[in-house]
């Protein structure tokens, strides 16, 4: 029905098909032209990677010493909580190091990855496909682009 650079665009399209009665159940926006997007976060020290390791490790003791305290006497219940957040710790550090020296330093960043699409299509079952188009000519403004004209 459409081509879109804009997500919002193919969007409306929809909501437009939609405020018409157009059985929209059998529309679909379909992201292409996909390209990875990486955003760097920072630089990566030992110091962070260390402190990192060890937080996360925590949290994962934490977790593990809470289920192993409802199993414990009931006296040593802190006993088991500060032992798993310990054993934790630990193992965390040693994950977190062991990870950062096996790239040698050739990563020495943080960074968020991401796909995106650069186009949007919106596209309908063919039995429908001529409905769609004569309702989406009445559309006032609408940015697509016909891929097959």
């Amino acid at each position: 029905m459409g081509v879109y650079d804009q997500y919002a665009d193919a969007q409306k399209t929809v909501d437009f098909l939609s405020d018409h009665d157009f059985p929209v159940q059998n529309v679909l926006i379909v992201g292409t032209e996909l390209k990875q997007v990486e955003r760097v976060t920072g630089r990566l020290t030992w110091a962070k990677v260390l402190s990192a390791g060890a937080a996360s490790g925590a949290w994962l003791g934490l977790l593990i010493g809470a289920i192993l305290s409802i199993f414990a006497e009931p006296g040593s219940v802190i006993g088991t909580i500060l032992g798993g957040i310990a054993f934790g710790i630990v193992f965390g550090l040693i994950s977190g190091a062991f990870g950062y020296a096996a790239t040698r330093g050739q990563r020495d960043f943080s960074s968020v990855q991401k796909v995106v699409a650069t186009k949007y299509e919106v596209l309908v079952e063919h039995k429908f496909l001529a409905d769609g188009t004569a309702l989406l000519a009445e559309m006032p403004g609408n940015p697509a682009q016909n891929p097959f004209a």
